[in-house]
């Protein structure tokens, strides 16, 4: 009776009591995200090291870092500064406990909203003098966290990093879900046709769109700005885990409030379509890259 479909079922829904840190440490452990950003940013980082002086010890900051699992990779090669800032203290205490058992020197994490620290170029500014030591970065990295800004601010968060934050010669490297698949596997699909169903909406934050922007963009003039699109599969045999994660992109509870019966119709759906029939999910994501003087 243990993996009866009823007995999962129930475990599927429950899921969506899970916290997001939960949600976002099963993504991070199960799926391939992180190898995949790993490997952009270590191409991010050879092209620093490449054009930079030897002599330079890089600085990065780490824009809604969550745990951030690519923390290994930036604390050994980053050797100026490392800066994690997040709105959520539970991934920074993880951090620093971390920091704490390893002796680690150079990490320190910020709690705080990006929206309300680096939109404002003179806020940005004044955050680069109290908490960046008063020095520009080398790289800033925006790892799924641009969702929690809206689109129409994207323009003006990097525009503010240029002017107050990000070095005369540096990077920064965003990544994010794609929003356009095809693909009816895919978290894009998923969240386009439940939430369009149930709520009208769909995803518009569109990663590869606003490269075109970028281009554009007066305050960022000389920048070269490189895109690419990687697909990376989520699978795991606990149905609740499964769940949990599927919530997440689903923006519930915190965005879309779906009801009893909705949920229960779209655990019903992801048991049929990926439990029965053993698929995995997939996420096409969005990389892009802005180098500056570089």
């Amino acid at each position: 009776m243990k993996n009866s479909k009823p007995t999962l079922v129930a475990a599927g829904l429950r899921a969506g009591e899970t916290d997001m840190y939960n949600e976002d440490e099963i993504w991070s452990r199960y799926s391939g995200d992180k190898p995949d950003i790993g490997r952009a940013l270590m191409a991010v980082l050879r092209n620093l090291d490449h054009n930079l002086p030897l002599s330079r010890k890089l600085r990065a900051l780490s824009i809604g870092s969550g745990s951030e699992p690519q923390f290994r990779i930036l604390q050994a090669a980053v050797r100026g500064g490392l800066f994690l800032l997040d709105i959520d203290q539970v991934p920074l205490n993880v951090v620093n406990e971390r920091v704490r058992r390893q002796g680690l020197s150079g990490v320190k994490t910020i709690r705080g909203d990006y929206n309300r620290l680096l939109l404002d170029p003179a806020r940005a500014k004044k955050f680069r003098e109290d908490r960046l030591a008063g020095s520009r970065i080398d790289l800033i990295t925006l790892h799924h966290s641009l969702y929690y800004s809206k689109t129409e601010d994207w323009e003006r968060l990097f525009a503010s990093l240029g002017r107050a934050v990000l070095a005369r010669r540096g990077a920064i490297h965003a990544v994010m879900m794609s929003a356009r698949s095809r693909d009816r596997r895919s978290t894009t699909w998923l969240y386009n046709h439940f939430a369009g169903k149930y709520f009208g909406c769909r995803n518009d934050q569109d990663l590869l769109a606003f490269a075109d922007t970028l281009r554009k963009n007066r305050t960022l003039k000389g920048s070269r700005i490189v895109t690419r699109t990687s697909e990376v599969r989520f699978r795991v045999d606990d149905f609740g885990k499964f769940m949990a994660v599927v919530w997440m992109i689903l923006l519930y509870p915190n965005v879309h409030r779906y009801s009893r019966r909705q949920r229960e119709e779209i655990t019903g759906y992801f048991y049929r379509e990926f439990r029965e029939k053993k698929q995995p999910l997939i996420q096409h994501q969005d990389h892009l890259v802005l180098y500056r003087g570089l």
